[in-house]
């Protein structure tokens, strides 16, 4: 089974929303990957309520998917994080190459980054589907490859 890691800042909203919908995706295809997702800075996110966003729940649910109730707490990117995927995915360039270089520098070209904004530039229906859309997209292609 390869794996993959969804990087983004608090391990809260977009990344969790890129690693349950990714890992449902890829059963359904019998896809041989997993998806795990981690935050580069958890403590920015001093606003989080709960384990994870009301909004990537609500997006989950729209797509027939349903949470466990014991879902875990955010976490935080460690450098052995890189070292158990295939590949790494960080989902807003802007806002995450710089955390990459500032605390990884050595992945930072190693990294596949996508345009996926936080709620504080882009609805989170917006951001969601934008993120869905590009899920479909790489389960194309790893389906193919």
């Amino acid at each position: 089974m390869k794996k993959i890691l969804f990087l983004c800042t608090g391990n809260y909203y977009r990344s969790r929303f890129a690693e349950h919908l990714f890992n449902w995706m890829a059963a359904k295809q019998g896809l041989e990957w997993q998806a795990v997702s981690r935050g580069l800075a958890l403590e920015r996110g001093i606003d989080n309520i709960g384990a994870i966003s009301q909004y990537a729940i609500e997006a989950l649910q729209q797509r027939g998917m349903t949470l466990l109730e014991n879902e875990r707490f955010p976490q935080q990117v460690l450098e052995e994080d890189f070292h158990t995927v295939d590949l790494v995915i960080a989902l807003d360039e802007l806002e995450h190459r710089p955390l990459i270089l500032e605390r990884f520098p050595k992945w930072l070209d190693r990294v596949e980054y996508w345009l996926i904004h936080d709620i504080d530039k882009t609805s989170a229906s917006e951001a969601l589907g934008k993120l869905e859309k590009h899920l479909l997209q790489l389960i194309e292609k790893l389906t193919q490859s």
